[in-house]
């Protein structure tokens, strides 16, 4: 559940919005769910009109008119409360739960102590995204004359969302990690393109499967031009010779059709390059081989040199990183829920090592995509380390440089079948990680990826051998969120108008953050 919060002056115009058409005609049915008591005896969940959105907001102004209050920056405050789309929607009577729960929380009802403040819950259908929601108006100034604290109300309400994520059932959002999500209309613009996807996911695929299986820079740079993408450096300025990032494209399917770059940062939090050098040689060596392909790759070259990306790997390797998979499964058991670095790298590798897998082999996005994407979610964190992480013992690199070498269509091999129970294993365990931080969203979305994407690739590949490794039975188990008894209802409070009567003593000034623009634009 993601609570967004603005602040502001005008609550006439701000109940005006929530009850009229939308933006782009969206809202639908708007209506009261909860809030304070006497607007709730007087208003209940009718349809809201415009009178009553203006005779709602004099209500909620009214402390603050008859007692004359007022507060820096503006007294309406206004917070959304969004599920995802795939999620589904609530019930009126859990959405009054949840409000009602989260304003005790947020100090703004009787629960606090203090004198209540005069509040609403207005839903009004879903948004363009398809995100069943509610807005929550209230003002700023209690019945007393005294000032609601908006100190620090930003984090408090992520905190109380993430409480109440767990007590309803709702999925639970991470805080740590992070993952670029697509932006409004661009999955239709690349449809238009005649792309399967849209670029800035299969970029991000590409250029994790190259990263994770290139041993350096140069490496990687010849990776990414052989799977057909186009890549270019960004120059340090008034220099040739010294990159500090780069940008991405997939060829334009059409003459006439100029490529749609992206900037590393741009394709996910993980793959800008400071990141992705943190994991290769620094050398002077190095870094000057790297500039030599980075300027090829600038003028459309041939690349300067040639590599282990043109040989196909010797066939030792399977078995040989087969083992070092399971050995990093084994390590993993010893690794602390909360060293996120560590976990956000391994998941890096074992996305890195489906996407390489995914490019040689799928036509379009198929499972193998999928679980890279997914487990690329894990791999961004919202705050890195200040200084880079290197791993020290068994990693999953090495099956990247493998699987980038698959071939295309056929059964596949034994190898491949033990290489997938190993990274099952892998994925396994960055799942129960999240299970066990009762990240439970995350560790269901894993879940579905096994039981309904990896299943198809297993049944493709032949038999592992008796004495492999076998994937534990739990990996394709969906994870059901756990839902959290219901509490008896308290007391919705007294529905008579209140008194406002001015306390001795005013609290001090709101300290809460930057007044945004106008609440209700």
């Amino acid at each position: 559940m993601i609570p967004n919060i603005t602040k502001g002056e005008r609550m006439a115009g701000l109940l005006v919005y929530l009850a009229g058409p939308g933006r782009a005609n969206e809202h639908t049915d708007p209506h009261l769910v909860a809030g304070s008591g006497p607007i709730m005896a007087w208003h209940n969940d009718d349809q809201l009109n415009r009178d009553a959105a203006l005779s709602i907001a004099r209500e909620l102004d009214r402390a603050k008119e008859v007692l004359g209050v007022e507060i820096r920056g503006g007294h309406v405050w206004h917070c959304s409360l969004s599920l995802r789309a795939e999620e589904g929607d609530l019930t009126d009577e859990k959405w009054a739960e949840i409000a009602t729960e989260f304003m005790d929380e947020m100090g703004f009802t009787e629960a606090s102590g203090k004198a209540p403040v005069a509040w609403v819950a207005v839903r009004h259908g879903h948004s363009t995204a398809g995100n069943d929601h509610i807005h929550i108006a209230a003002s700023m100034v209690r019945e007393d004359g005294t000032k609601w604290s908006g100190h620090l109300d930003y984090k408090r309400a992520q905190d109380a969302a993430r409480a109440l994520e767990k007590k309803h059932g709702l999925e639970q959002l991470n805080p740590v990690y992070a993952m670029r999500g697509l932006r409004p209309g661009e999955r239709e613009a690349a449809q238009r393109r005649g792309a399967e996807e849209p670029e800035r996911r299969s970029l991000a695929r590409k250029v994790r499967a190259c990263a994770t299986a290139a041993l350096d820079e140069a490496e990687f740079v010849r990776r990414v031009r052989r799977t057909g993408a186009l890549i270019r450096p960004r120059y340090a300025a008034g220099r040739d010779d010294v990159v500090v990032g780069y940008s991405s494209a997939e060829r334009p399917r059409s003459k006439g059709l100029r490529p749609v770059w992206f900037g590393g940062g741009h394709l996910a939090k993980d793959l800008t390059l400071p990141r992705l050098r943190a994991a290769w040689p620094d050398s002077p060596e190095h870094a000057s081989a790297a500039v030599g392909e980075w300027g090829a790759a600038a003028r459309g070259r041939r690349p300067v040199a040639v590599g282990r990306e043109v040989h196909e790997p010797d066939p030792q390797l399977w078995e040989q990183y087969s083992d070092e998979v399971a050995r990093l499964r084994e390590a993993l058991r010893s690794v602390p829920l909360e060293d996120h670095g560590t976990w956000a790298q391994v998941a890096r590798e074992a996305s890195g090592a489906f996407a390489a897998w995914s490019t040689a082999t799928e036509q379009t996005p198929g499972p193998l995509a999928a679980a890279a994407d997914e487990l690329s979610k894990t791999a961004q964190l919202r705050r890195y380390p200040v200084r880079p992480l290197r791993t020290v013992g068994p990693s999953a690199r090495g099956a990247s440089l493998v699987l980038a070498a698959a071939a295309m269509g056929g059964t596949g091999t034994t190898a491949e079948a033990i290489m997938l129970r190993q990274l099952l294993n892998v994925a396994k365990a960055v799942h129960d990680m999240h299970k066990a931080s009762d990240d439970l969203r995350r560790a269901r979305q894993l879940s579905d990826v096994v039981r309904h994407q990896l299943s198809q690739v297993a049944a493709a590949l032949p038999p592992v051998p008796a004495g492999t490794h076998a994937v534990d039975g739990e990996a394709a188990e969906a994870v059901r969120a756990s839902t959290a008894g219901q509490a008896p209802g308290r007391p919705a409070g007294s529905v008579l108008p209140p008194r406002y009567e001015q306390a001795r003593v005013h609290a001090a000034e709101s300290r809460g953050g930057a007044t945004g623009p106008d609440i209700e634009r």
